[in-house]
């Protein structure tokens, strides 16, 4: 894979997030753009992708915004999400070419980085057939729902974006106004309720982008494998 970029976006309204996922896809296709994974949190926030269904939103109009939840219809697949604070969210923007230009390869490959970093803290997850996403026992600790657009320039390739949602110290209590991704049967949990103490983010975010980068570029940087803080568009934090 081409050099990866990890930036930091920090707390980010979910629209802003989207717009600049946008604006990086035009320009990874341009050739104008490394890959980049961005790490980042939203405020409460919850999305519908192109299989949700409105049914799966428990909350009234004056509930939610009692709470101040923003609801979302947007492109990726899958059904409704919650995104919050103390979750960490990754948004891959990768051109994929080849072998690795392979929808399915490219989910699992997702689980994969987050099933190793998930084991870095103690912590047994696995895949759920016929569910994607990263589960432990029937529980469901991270939720992936992405979006394939077809390069224009680069033949047989796609560009990745939207990603996964990480729960790490995440408030669970606000996965009961959703039937997350419209499984009734399986519930929701976080790292912080699987170790029974807070996880700092920092550690998570440093594990998620070494095995990251094991999965899909066979690199590992050390030091360098910390994203840093931007202001702005974001600087890159690291090069591989």
């Amino acid at each position: 894979m081409s050099p990866l970029h990890v930036e930091d976006w920090g707390l980010m309204d979910y629209e802003d997030a989207w717009d600049r996922q946008k604006r990086l896809i035009v320009e990874l296709d341009e050739g104008r753009s490394p890959n980049v994974l961005a790490l980042l949190e939203h405020p409460h926030t919850y999305t519908l992708g192109r299989g949700g269904t409105y049914d799966h939103l428990l909350a009234s109009q004056d509930e939610l915004a009692k709470r101040g939840i923003r609801v979302y219809e947007i492109d990726r697949g899958g059904d409704i999400t919650y995104h919050g604070p103390e979750q960490l969210v990754g948004y891959p923007l990768l051109l994929l070419c080849g072998q690795r230009a392979d929808p399915r390869r490219y989910l699992r490959d997702l689980e994969e980085v987050l099933i190793r970093a998930l084991a870095d803290f103690g912590i047994a997850a696995g895949r759920k057939a016929p569910y994607t996403g990263v589960w432990v026992g029937d529980e469901k600790v991270a939720a992936i729902g992405v979006k394939f657009t077809r390069a224009r320039r680069h033949k047989g390739c796609i560009i990745t974006s939207h990603g996964f949602a990480l729960n790490v110290n995440t408030d669970l209590r606000y996965f009961n106004l959703i039937i997350p991704c419209g499984i009734r049967e399986y519930g929701v949990t976080s790292m912080e309720k699987l170790l029974g103490k807070r996880v700092p983010m920092a550690d998570v975010k440093a594990r998620v982008v070494h095995h990251f980068r094991d999965v899909f570029s066979g690199e590992t940087e050390g030091d360098a494998d910390k994203p840093g803080k931007a202001e702005g568009r974001p600087a890159p934090a690291t090069e591989s």
